[in-house]
């Protein structure tokens, strides 16, 4: 892993005509969608109103085509499905407006990637002592299995002593990507290397890209450490689903 090249210039970065954009590019995360011929950019468009979810797409990394804002303010923590469902492209996110208290997972409905259906609610924080508790967030863009799409998301607990933020598992229905077929009781991933406790925000490890290779069944999880630095974890596909198969069912949404 250490012929890693990093461009001189970003793909996506705040230009003149998108004030929206004004005051940062953030947290992208990227789908390749057969349909379009395309990879679809999904990313927080920070400006003077707040954070929204903004979408882009690009044939080749090196020029983007801006969609604009599909969210608007204060939204972010976006990834979008590889296919339609339903006849529909799906898009999670999280809406802080919508919810108000503690903001959780939602995802809206969409026939063109521009005008895009009222948030549907999918997933929120776990009341009490959970390690997920206080917020979470959608990560990486979920992956197609035979038992539900795969979601890493992060979750955060708040503590005296700061925020505690680590990754966690959950499968949704193939058919209806907002019924929670199961979920981890425990986190993942957490902040526990010298790279993830030490940086600009000490404990935090953020996932944002994630790959899966058929001939090895490896997983590649990219994550975001201390908000500093990129690091990479990885596992076997068969081995997350056998563990997310054996906890208990969700209870349902009331």
């Amino acid at each position: 892993m250490s012929d890693w090249v990093v461009d001189p210039t970003p793909l996506l970065s705040p230009s003149a005509g998108h004030p929206q954009e004004a005051w940062g590019v953030e947290d992208p995360r990227i789908t390749r969608v057969d349909e379009l011929g395309r990879w679809v950019i999904a990313y927080t468009a920070y400006g003077p109103q707040g954070p929204a979810v903004a979408l882009a797409t690009t044939r080749d990394f090196t020029s983007v085509q801006r969609l604009g804002v599909v969210r608007a303010p204060e939204d972010k923590n976006a990834a979008l499905l590889p296919r339609r469902v339903g006849g529909d492209f799906i898009l999670f996110h999280r809406p802080v407006s919508v919810i108000g208290g503690r903001p959780g997972v939602w995802l809206s409905r969409s026939t063109d990637l521009r005008g895009w259906a009222a948030p549907e609610p999918v997933f929120g924080p776990r009341p009490g002592g959970w390690w997920d508790s206080a917020r979470v967030g959608i990560g990486p863009p979920p992956i197609e299995t035979p038992e539900g799409w795969l979601v890493i998301y992060h979750g955060v607990r708040d503590t005296t002593a700061g925020a505690l933020c680590r990754v966690g598992l959950l499968l949704l229905d193939l058919h209806n990507p907002t019924v929670v077929r199961t979920r981890s009781a425990e986190w993942m991933l957490g902040p526990t290397e010298p790279y993830e406790l030490t940086g600009n925000v000490p404990g935090v490890v953020f996932p944002s890209g994630l790959t899966h290779h058929p001939d090895t069944d490896e997983l590649r999880l990219y994550y975001g450490t201390a908000n500093t630095c990129v690091a990479m974890a990885t596992a076997r596909l068969a081995a997350v689903l056998t563990h997310l198969l054996t906890q208990p069912t969700p209870e349902p949404r009331t």
